[in-house]
């Protein structure tokens, strides 16, 4: 493998990975919705500063309509819908979940883009989720389906359909622009949750802002840089199969940063979803 793909792997899984405590952390002094408006306003602003420094150019007029569409699904459906869930679901529980945009990912892709997946793949794909559940019931994780979980299916459900639809687009535009183009559309649409932002940022804990200053200053744009770099050069269901490791680095965020202590078992579903990864 190309070491710069592989580099790109890991920024994401490890970046995203941290997201889902931090979340958790964000979530004690704001709403869902205030928590991912925030989170993108401080995520268009540092890309507006790269913006006038890398001098990137505005984007043609007919690819505004879905460049818009992409910029709903994967930054204000993805970020609202697993704020919300993760109101009343554990962080391990939701990395689980999030972890079948890759299958949703290679099916869409499969299907629309004709890219192969073969035998190996599919395998790896379900070993791999099998270690991402072992880690849900090793860390506590509850398995009744209740509402917080349906949001959180239905943010993997947008982010994936923004990771294979991009694809095009990123040979058109590269993956440094388009990214920027999308953040700055999915932030648009989040601005209709304005009233009251203010007023909880003035009431929030100095954790809970600074958190939120981390989560869009990192992991709202840096992973989305390497993941479309890697889709780039690698396809959008492979590159997008990687992200089956990030539940077992946020098990291990969880227990250094909200003190979750993982188990044994957990451990176990760790070493699971790394040789589905590596399959």
């Amino acid at each position: 493998m190309d070491w710069k793909v592989l580099l790109a792997y890991i920024i994401a899984i490890i970046l995203w990975a941290s997201a889902f405590p931090a979340i958790k952390i964000g979530l004690e002094s704001y709403a869902p919705l205030h928590l991912s408006l925030l989170r993108l306003l401080i995520a268009s602003f540092g890309l507006f500063v790269f913006a006038v420094i890398a001098n990137i150019k505005l984007p043609y007029l007919k690819d505004i309509p879905f460049i818009l569409l992409l910029g709903f699904l994967g930054f204000s459906v993805y970020h609202t819908f697993l704020g919300i869930g993760e109101l009343s679901i554990h962080a391990g529980v939701a990395s689980l979940i999030v972890s079948t945009t890759p299958l949703f990912s290679a099916f869409l892709a499969v299907i629309f883009l004709k890219e192969r997946f073969n035998k190996y793949k599919w395998c790896g794909s379900v070993i791999a989720f099998f270690g991402v559940a072992v880690i849900t019931v090793g860390s506590g994780g509850e398995w009744h389906f209740e509402y917080g979980i349906l949001m959180i299916l239905i943010a993997a459900f947008g982010e994936s359909f923004y990771f294979v639809f991009q694809s095009s687009y990123l040979k058109k535009y590269g993956f440094l622009t388009f990214t920027t183009y999308t953040v700055w559309a999915g932030t648009l649409f989040m601005l209709l949750f304005s009233p009251g932002l203010f007023s909880a940022m003035q009431n929030a804990s100095l954790e809970s802002t600074l958190t939120i200053v981390y989560l869009g200053l990192l992991p709202t744009v840096i992973p989305y840089f390497a993941i479309a770099y890697a889709t780039f050069k690698k396809g959008a269901s492979e590159a997008t199969s990687s992200l089956y490791v990030t539940p077992a680095f946020a098990i291990i965020f969880a227990w250094l940063w909200l003190g979750e202590v993982p188990t044994i078992v957990g451990i176990i579903g760790g070493v699971i979803t790394l040789g589905g990864v590596s399959l």
